[in-house]
């Protein structure tokens, strides 16, 4: 199985281009899509799911056309968007239900052990008879995965699926979504860094639109190996060193800030060599684009 997306555009009607000659190829397993908020990840995640057009370029599942063959498509996606609404005097087993009949599920028996199967999957059997409006962020979470597993999916996507939760709902969520990519092509949009590096095998960094780096979250940090230098300042220094030095993030730490910067040669000055990690990986990448300090 697998995911060929080529020169993907997508302008809106407002005249801002949130897809920009977007090409990647994603294989069976865990995909991280990384980028700061607004960097055009949902516009490329709707796009896939069918729920918006493209202006130019193609997507092909194996030999499936994802743009022209819609119908076809979504019987094989499960789709859990970043928000997504409940009904709240529901419960989750009633809920499912209805979205197996709709996926096609026709027979009752057969309906009701697939949704034992799902909500045990995922964490919320004892839970199945409470209305959906009762869960926390986490329990809603894992019922979209449900949801979105109905009906034996060969693409999964996943919109920004662990922002807000609690650390134990997120390992949680890890251990669940690893599992899932073991079987299908799962991808994962995320602005999280440690989302991708914890997860995923292979990833792409997009910004503005633009896919800015494609690969493997290993070889993306062996890619930075002696380039990386810190040291700590005093936070009024900060402008004069942004002028001088490639700064790629910054943390404040009783009063002393601690910045990060790229240089291919030693920049003196005081600096140490660090040990690189994907978020020198994803900052190095977009400093260009944006202010490391905003994200």
């Amino acid at each position: 199985m697998q995911l060929t997306i080529n020169a993907l555009s997508k302008t809106y009607s407002n005249g801002v281009q949130a897809i920009k000659n977007v090409s990647l190829t994603l294989n069976q397993g865990m995909f991280g899509l990384l980028g700061p908020n607004g960097a055009g990840k949902s516009s490329l995640m709707r796009t896939i799911a069918t729920l918006q057009e493209a202006d130019e370029g193609s997507v092909f599942l194996d030999g499936l056309d994802v743009l022209k063959q819609k119908t076809e498509l979504r019987q094989l996606l499960g789709y859990l968007p970043q928000e997504f609404g409940v009904y709240p005097k529901i419960s989750a087993e009633q809920m499912l239900d209805h979205i197996a009949q709709l996926k096609g599920v026709v027979n009752k028996g057969e309906r009701k052990e697939l949704i034992g199967y799902l909500l045990d999957k995922v964490n919320l059997a004892k839970d199945k008879k409470k209305n959906l409006g009762t869960y926390s962020g986490g329990m809603k979470q894992r019922f979209g995965i449900a949801q979105a597993l109905m009906g034996n999916p060969k693409l999964i996507i996943v919109d920004e699926p662990t922002a807000g939760l609690d650390p134990a709902e997120r390992n949680r969520f890890y251990n669940l979504l690893s599992e899932l990519g073991e079987n299908t092509i799962v991808i994962l949009s995320t602005h999280i860094v440690e989302d991708v590096s914890t997860l995923c095998s292979n990833f792409a960094i997009i910004c503005q639109g633009e896919v800015l780096y494609a690969g493997t979250p290993d070889n993306a940090v062996k890619d930075l190996n002696g380039k990386i230098y810190s040291k700590s300042i005093k936070k009024p220094e900060i402008q004069q060193y942004s002028k001088d030095f490639k700064v790629i993030s910054t943390q404040l730490k009783s009063g002393d800030l601690y910045i990060r910067i790229y240089s291919e040669t030693y920049p003196g000055n005081g600096f140490t060599q660090s040990l690189p990690d994907l978020e020198d990986v994803y900052f190095s990448n977009i400093i260009k684009r944006v202010d490391v300090n905003t994200i």
